[in-house]
């Protein structure tokens, strides 16, 4: 309208030989009130919207999971885009921001967050989160209400590895916020690392078949041997396994790593649905190779009956989904000649076995093949054999601590302290010969054992680590090196709350920052 006013003023003479009629007039009038009334209506319904996002913005501040990126390059932002996906497929609500958007205010509002923080240069933060380093992390904080996780991103040929990470995870911990599990490092985009966090975010939002962003290239192994551990038990029943390399092969692995295992559904199970989806089995092309149709529906993701309906083999094939990897701490060394696993068989909610626990107890045959790849967690490799060594688990976190225990006494590092606890000693004491044996020959110098239903009243590791606070300052004060394996609800944090009860908040954190203190819970 200003416009029109403006080049009004430079004419002259009438602007039209004759004037509009009346009803032209009339007509434009109308047609101009009415657009103005539909911006109107346009502003006052964006104007409620935004009102509205801001008000449930505000009724889920506390439901929702923070996803915050800290990038160089712009990979940390994807990834943190892909953790937030995930989450969302599991029904949590979301919310992705630059690490420059937040503030304290922020993260004390905050009930879980996750960081996925790049490192550039020789350990500095990207520049994207300067102005969160020199105006949050540079004050002090009120966290104790956060539960949060890192995902640190950089690379080994630099001495000062994912130091940015490591700072922003220590700087948390200082100010109260509690790890909803432990820091996850990243070696140059380092897939398997990827898949354990993406793991890790399965277990927050209670969905644990999503598919692997990137799925694991595994070797087709044989089971060796499958053995109930403890029958009778009223806890779930827990399985040994051993799994042998392909012919020709020397893998390599020491205490701590994981194996990386492809489960499959029951052939029952597949031979099943394709009576119910009316489909024949029939040899299908995958990436250039001939396969089975029922041998791919074994290791995907099977669809519901009705969406398949008309569908041929090949079409079918296309569209399956691999199912996601599961990951079991080793409880061998290569010297033993397999990878053995302990593993506990899990139920759904309506009774049927895990995909990964009800593969390797149920449905694998002995002799068989299993898709397995290692994967390296420097995270929870062993300490200087110099040091003292503080193990402690519960359950089948056993098979971590069994590893560590076999590499000592191969090392013929004798000062091991081992703290374990489960529910009944004579069925659920997992390799108890073994422990027995060991302590008998010198190479455990002590012993804690805690079976909970044992007794009247429950008795859990903690307290037992509670009640030998006096050892347990002698063994760190001589330079002991502490390692949990187990459960993350439960044992861990309560020997995490002994620890720093009984030593201190301040030398808990300087023992993580030296990598004294790990963990591998789950």
């Amino acid at each position: 309208m200003l416009l029109a006013w403006g080049l009004s003023t430079l004419q002259v003479d009438d602007w039209w030989p004759a004037r509009p009629l009346v009803t032209r007039w009339t007509g434009a009038g109308v047609s101009l009130a009415g657009y103005a009334f539909f911006c109107g209506v346009l502003l006052w319904r964006s104007r409620a919207g935004t009102r509205q996002d801001e008000d449930s913005g505000a009724a889920n501040e506390e439901a929702s999971v923070l996803v915050v990126h800290a990038s160089q390059t712009g990979f940390a932002r994807q990834l943190a885009e892909r953790s937030a996906d995930s989450l969302r497929q599991s029904g949590m609500p979301v919310k992705v921001r630059n690490i420059s958007e937040v503030d304290q205010a922020m993260l004390a509002s905050c009930r879980r967050a996750l960081f996925v923080a790049s490192t550039t240069g020789e350990g500095d933060p990207p520049d994207q989160a300067l102005s969160f380093v020199r105006d949050v992390m540079a004050h002090p904080a009120s966290l104790q209400r956060l539960r949060y996780a890192v995902l640190a991103l950089g690379d080994r040929e630099y001495e000062s590895f994912c130091s940015f990470g490591h700072q922003l995870d220590d700087w948390l911990r200082r100010h109260g916020a509690q790890a909803l599990f432990d820091l996850v490092e990243v070696d140059n985009a380092d897939e398997s690392a990827l898949r354990h966090w993406q793991h890790h975010l399965g277990q927050l939002g209670g969905v644990t078949d999503l598919p692997d962003w990137t799925p694991a290239i595994y070797q087709p192994w044989t089971l060796l041997e499958r053995r109930e551990l403890n029958p009778g038990s009223a806890g779930a029943r827990a399985f040994h396994l051993a799994i042998s390399a392909p012919a020709g092969s020397v893998p390599r692995w020491v205490a701590g790593d994981v194996a990386e295992i492809g489960p499959r559904h029951a052939p029952g199970a597949i031979a099943g649905w394709l009576a119910e989806a009316g489909i024949a089995d029939a040899t299908v092309a995958v990436d250039g190779k001939l396969t089975a149709l029922s041998h791919l529906l074994a290791g995907s993701h099977l669809p519901a009956v009705g969406e398949t309906r008309g569908m041929g083999a090949q079409a079918l094939a296309a569209q399956l989904k691999p199912l996601p990897h599961r990951e079991y701490s080793i409880a061998s060394l290569p010297t033993d000649g397999s990878v053995q696993l302990l593993l506990r068989r899990q139920l759904r909610a309506d009774g049927s076995p895990g995909i990964g626990s009800g593969w390797l107890c149920d449905y694998a045959e002995v002799g068989g093949e299993i898709a397995l790849r290692l994967r390296s967690n420097p995270n929870f490799h062993a300490p200087d054999t110099a040091r003292p060594m503080i193990l402690i688990g519960n359950g089948t976190g056993m098979a971590g601590l069994r590893a560590h225990l076999k590499q000592r006494i191969a090392s013929g590092a004798r000062r091991n302290w081992l703290l374990f606890g489960e529910r009944n000693a004579d069925r659920d004491f997992f390799y108890g010969n073994e422990v027995r044996d060991w302590q008998a020959q010198g190479w455990l110098e002590r012993v804690d054992l805690t079976f909970s239903r044992d007794q009247p009243q429950r008795i859990y590791v903690q307290a037992r680590l509670q009640a030998a606070s006096s050892v347990l300052r002698q063994w760190v004060d001589d330079g002991a090196s502490i390692y949990v394996c187990g459960s993350l609800a439960g044992m861990a944090p309560g020997v995490d709350a002994v620890l720093r009860e009984v030593l201190g908040d301040s030398r808990v954190e300087d023992m993580l920052a030296d990598g004294r203190y790990r963990r591998d819970v789950y």
